[in-house]
């Protein structure tokens, strides 16, 4: 009986974690196609960042079941991530996935208070979960840099982001997800698709967390929360470089390839 429950219990986690993988491949696609929309001057008010794409979906037939739907699943990947937290043998990699759960417990509540109602103006509003990502960084910036030391805990947060994006960057390049995939059960085609959208993509996040991070550095130093950007004026930041739009559009195209990517891990990561 005890081994019957320890197969159903595991067995819920592993739906629980490929309902989250997949439920992050919508957000990270409409983010994308989001930030492709601003890109090519198509930019109708919604902010390329989560509450942007809650706020596109919302629009979309039976918008609202499926935001319960991503949140629910979102959940499954925060659970998922405090058994690993809770029942891994190292304690570095416990960490990490002790954090990893608490990120996407937010964003799970987030997407579940959209759902149930709290839009927070929508793409640009300032609600809990509705409230746009730019607003949040500048008022936890403001607030951090009025603690003691807040300076100091506002740069190394950016420097921490900036650490993080580079590893996370680096990591995909060298494909490390490998490990992580049921490599033997896909065919060449797949892993193509795989190593395409896993590579692609994994830079551009991990580019996108590096950039926020620079930002936050530099809002500790010049002492100004609004230096600080979130995901939405961190992406626009990228058109206002020499490149112009062609560098957001092909920063928006590497989260889209993410998004996908996670689809690709919804279906094939070991779990």
């Amino acid at each position: 009986m005890t081994t019957t429950t320890a197969q159903a219990g595991n067995t819920t986690l592993e739906a629980g974690a490929r309902w989250g993988f997949a439920a992050r491949g919508v957000l990270y696609v409409l983010v994308g196609a989001l930030a492709l929309r601003v890109a090519f001057g198509g930019d109708d008010g919604k902010e390329a960042d989560r509450s942007g794409a809650l706020a596109e979906l919302a629009e979309k037939p039976l918008g609202t079941a499926m935001l319960w739907v991503l949140g629910i699943g979102l959940v499954g990947m925060a659970l998922w991530r405090l058994s690993e937290a809770v029942f891994g043998s190292e304690t570095g990699k416990r960490l990490l996935q002790a954090g990893r759960a608490v990120f996407y417990g937010f964003v799970a509540y987030s997407v579940l208070a959209f759902a149930a109602g709290d839009r927070g103006g929508g793409g640009g509003g300032g609600g809990a979960a509705g409230g746009s990502s730019d607003e949040k960084s500048r008022d936890v910036t403001a607030r951090a840099l009025e603690l003691p030391g807040g300076q100091w805990i506002v740069g190394a947060a950016g420097a921490a982001l900036i650490g993080f994006g580079l590893v996370s960057a680096g990591r995909a390049a060298l494909r490390k997800y490998h490990k992580h995939l049921k490599l033997g059960e896909m065919s060449r085609r797949v892993r193509r698709a795989a190593d395409v959208t896993g590579v692609g993509g994994g830079v551009a996040r991990g580019l996108l967390f590096a950039a926020a991070g620079t930002f936050a550095v530099r809002a500790a130093v010049r002492y100004e929360p609004d230096e600080a950007k979130g995901v939405d004026d961190t992406l626009r930041a990228f058109a206002d470089t020499p490149a112009g739009p062609w560098l957001l559009a092909l920063m928006a195209l590497g989260l889209v390839l993410f998004g996908l990517f996670s689809f690709v891990m919804a279906r094939w990561r070991r779990v």
